[in-house]
């Protein structure tokens, strides 16, 4: 490997890495927000998806004006990306995000970080194939996390909410609808073109639940800081430097170092927010880590995508 190949693959690496701190660290700034200044978390959703949607589709069609309106040409295409705005984009946002407003960042991050396995069963039903010993295995290790982190190794009780369990895996199902429902949509349009116009549609959706200017909490430079912060370094910065990543190093490699994000997530709210993390759920944490990197070790042709 010579200089440039060993400069592009620690770029990539370093951006890769980057981007899944900065979406670890998103989750526990919006954790923040919603226990300790009272924002709605509907109205950060909409916001966040507003925001993020119209600056996308603006690159986009900076870049390629005809190309940002292409894909409403097609019925099929169309329908797909509306499918994809409102169960894909929206529902994971939303559901991951509340799933923090009623536990924790690192809760919840984790408990979304199950949706690896879950695209693997879904992939092994849908070809009749009986999944390989790696993904096996990888399903027993999130089935073990997500049980140490939901009950602390104590059959028949909670250590969370009921309803914190429930968004905390809709948030994986919708992760894994996410990450395969466009994937035919990718491979004809742009990522930027396909993901600004899911964040719009959604944000403007959302807008009939919670409107913009509807603001609640309290207020003050924290808040501001915190909410800017979600907006332009918990999305857009992050979701550049993955895409970039994919490009030097691989989706493979990079999905697999997005394993940074739920334990930066579970550092930082432990450290920063004073959250409870007991032994057991650090060891569930672990089971999770270790379950995406089998299965990001494992031979994927399909194409990554990631924003949270």
């Amino acid at each position: 490997m010579n200089n440039t190949d060993s400069n592009k693959v620690l770029k990539g690496f370093l951006l890769a890495v980057s981007a899944a701190i900065l979406w670890g660290v998103s989750g526990t700034f919006g954790q923040f927000l919603f226990q300790q200044r009272g924002v709605n978390v509907e109205w950060l959703i909409t916001i966040r998806m507003l925001i993020t949607g119209a600056f996308l589709l603006i690159l986009a069609g900076i870049n390629n004006h005809s190309d940002l309106w292409s894909i409403w040409r097609k019925r099929k295409d169309a329908i797909d990306l509306l499918l994809f705005s409102i169960v894909g984009v929206l529902a994971v946002q939303y559901s991951y995000f509340a799933a923090i407003n009623y536990s924790n960042a690192a809760t919840a991050t984790v408990m979304q970080y199950t949706g690896p396995v879950m695209i693997a069963i879904y992939i092994a039903l849908k070809e009749r194939k009986f999944p390989n010993g790696k993904t096996c295995l990888a399903i027993i290790l999130a089935v073990l996390g997500t049980f140490l982190l939901v009950t602390h190794g104590k059959m028949g009780t909670l250590s969370i909410s009921g309803i914190a369990l429930f968004f905390g895996l809709v948030s994986a199902v919708t992760l894994a609808f996410y990450t395969l429902q466009p994937v035919d949509l990718l491979s004809r349009y742009k990522s930027t073109i396909v993901i600004g116009w899911g964040m719009l549609i959604g944000g403007v959706a959302f807008c009939f639940v919670r409107t913009p200017w509807d603001l609640a909490g309290v207020w003050d430079m924290q808040t501001y800081a915190y909410t800017s912060f979600i907006v332009i370094f918990g999305t857009l910065i992050p979701f550049y430097a993955y895409l970039t990543a994919v490009k030097l190093i691989g989706g493979q490699k990079t999905s697999l170092l997005a394993s940074a994000e739920p334990l930066s997530a579970a550092l930082l709210a432990v450290l920063w927010l004073n959250t409870p993390f007991a032994f057991t759920d650090w060891m569930g944490t672990a089971c999770i880590i270790l379950t995406i990197i089998l299965l990001g070790t494992a031979k994927d042709k399909k194409q990554s995508l990631q924003v949270t």
